[in-house]
């Protein structure tokens, strides 16, 4: 048997491998990256307890989870679906950036919404626009835009609070 024949050509590797790839200079030695999406992390990265198998995925730079107004504002949101805190696991992309398979692996969701994260940024393989939901892999995703534009009572922010919580009646079958 020709082993060239069985060989897949170089921008085919380099696509399946593009996040785990490394070149390397004949000086240089070798090493093993491990991505940080198969590590567990060593702090408790999420909030809540995910009885519910609900990953809510926000991107906050000034908190370790969410701003307080921001929590108390998924909570109410969460409590109209009959959901509560111990429902969800909280992740806070900014300060732990895990991707879909890592998320997939430990969370196990079966809903996972996205305030102010893009598919890329969880490597999926697709886009989703705001306030679709899109099911993917035994898993309804939504993406909004960042839960402080919800916040507050201006002509925008309950807009943003309309359209959002009209998908989350079509994902929870309210």
């Amino acid at each position: 048997m020709n082993s060239a024949k069985n060989q897949l050509p170089g921008f085919l590797l380099a696509d399946l491998f593009k996040n785990s790839l490394v070149m390397v200079e004949e000086a240089q030695k070798a090493e093993k990256i491990v991505p940080k999406q198969l590590t567990m992390p060593e702090h408790q990265w999420y909030l809540g307890s995910n009885l519910r198998k609900i990953t809510l995925l926000v991107k906050e730079k000034e908190a370790g989870y969410l701003p307080d107004d921001s929590l108390q504002f998924l909570s109410s949101i969460l409590g109209a679906c009959k959901l509560n805190l111990g429902d969800v696991a909280i992740v806070n992309y900014y300060n732990d950036p895990v991707g879909y398979a890592f998320l997939k692996e430990t969370l196990s969701p079966g809903y996972l919404l996205l305030f102010d994260v893009t598919a890329k940024e969880i490597q999926l393989p697709f886009t989703i626009p705001y306030y679709q939901v899109q099911p993917y892999d035994n898993c309804s995703f939504l993406r909004c835009p960042p839960l402080d534009t919800m916040l507050g009572n201006s002509q925008s922010a309950k807009l943003e609070k309309s359209k959002l919580w009209l998908c989350l009646k079509n994902m929870f079958s309210l």
